[in-house]
């Protein structure tokens, strides 16, 4: 079925440029859409150990309403689309998804962000639909610790989605969490993918996503001065357009290092992204309660325009930054990261 935006005028949003501008002056360029809750690994920092309740099917986004939610944001100057969930490959019908999603007009990247468990068969899909990059979730090479971190004894699987994504030459980004027991050790046998290939080896802060009850352990350790310290050469790249990750070179790495400080949040001021979740609520930051009932939209009479409009409304009431979001969304317990997507 092909869906058009009916009623939003193409002078909404010139080429190149974005309507969606915050009350903090800053464009919103990019778009994560999580398609799923589900996933076939439990990793700790983002479901308790029991897990937590599936989102029943039918309050999740149709994938025909995911489609025109994303021709809404692009026609409104949204350049860029990542697919995350839950793992995006347990919604069925996901690759014809892409397929639909990459003929949108305006929509110049789309990416996905997979755990690898079984994504290696897709990979020949992937390059053929023309996917601008892949995120992998890779937090230990070690498999003990992998079954300890995940809850599942899947590293061969992601490894193989790993190597076939290199091999077929699609743009790679390594994500791996640093929690509290992520040793030295582990961090620098991690490194050496980004020393062996060309890959972008991204270190996250953990944040307070995990589906339990709210936690006082985290910390704002310096994650930089720790590379710093185990790699006494690393040069950060300042000629990089602000993102949200701080990327770094090393002598005779085929690769980078990157870090993502989303629990620090030090890369509010240029952010440029929103998040609409399985349920359909649009989340103009990742620590606020959301914003906007886009499924409540999406299934009433409302055209085109005016879900645009309402999305418009949404942005420019957007938090200043993630430690604003959090205070006043005075949560007692924490949130799946599962259901938020990341």
């Amino acid at each position: 079925m092909s869906l058009k935006i009916r009623s939003v005028p193409p002078e909404v949003s010139p080429p190149g440029r974005s309507s969606l501008v915050d009350n903090q002056g800053r464009p919103i360029t990019y778009l994560r859409l999580a398609i799923t809750d589900r996933c076939n690994l439990r990793c700790r920092y983002c479901r308790p150990e029991s897990g937590v309740p599936f989102i029943p099917h039918a309050e999740i986004l149709s994938l025909e309403e995911l489609e025109r939610v994303s021709s809404i944001f692009c026609a409104l100057g949204v350049s860029k689309i990542r697919i995350t969930g839950g793992e995006p490959f347990s919604r069925r019908g996901c690759l014809d998804f892409l397929r639909r999603l990459k003929r949108i007009n305006g929509l110049k990247n789309l990416h996905i962000t997979t755990n690898g468990v079984k994504t290696s068969r897709y990979l020949d899909d992937l390059q053929e639909i023309g996917v601008a990059g892949i995120n992998l979730s890779l937090d230990t090479l070690d498999p003990r610790r992998f079954n300890t971190i995940t809850r599942r004894d899947y590293l061969d699987g992601v490894l193989e989605t790993l190597h076939g994504t290199l091999d077929r030459n699609i743009p790679l980004k390594v994500n791996s969490v640093i929690l509290s027991d992520t040793n030295n050790d582990e961090i620098i046998r991690l490194a050496t993918l980004a020393r062996d290939y060309p890959i972008s080896l991204r270190f996250i802060e953990r944040m307070p996503f995990s589906g339990t009850e709210k936690s006082d352990n985290l910390n704002g350790a310096d994650l930089y001065q720790r590379l710093h310290t185990i790699f006494p050469s690393l040069a950060e790249n300042s000629s990089i357009s602000p993102t949200t990750a701080r990327v770094f070179s090393l002598p005779n790495y085929k690769g980078q290092l990157g870090i993502i400080q989303g629990y620090s949040r030090l890369f509010c001021k240029t952010c440029n992204k929103v998040r609409i979740t399985p349920e359909g609520m649009l989340k103009t930051c990742l620590y606020d309660n959301g914003a906007l009932d886009l499924k409540m939209l999406l299934r009433s009479d409302r055209n085109d325009l005016e879900i645009g409009e309402a999305i418009t409304a949404s942005i420019k009431n957007r938090f200043i930054n993630g430690h604003e979001a959090e205070r006043l969304s005075e949560r007692f317990e924490e949130p799946s990261m599962s259901v938020i997507g990341g």
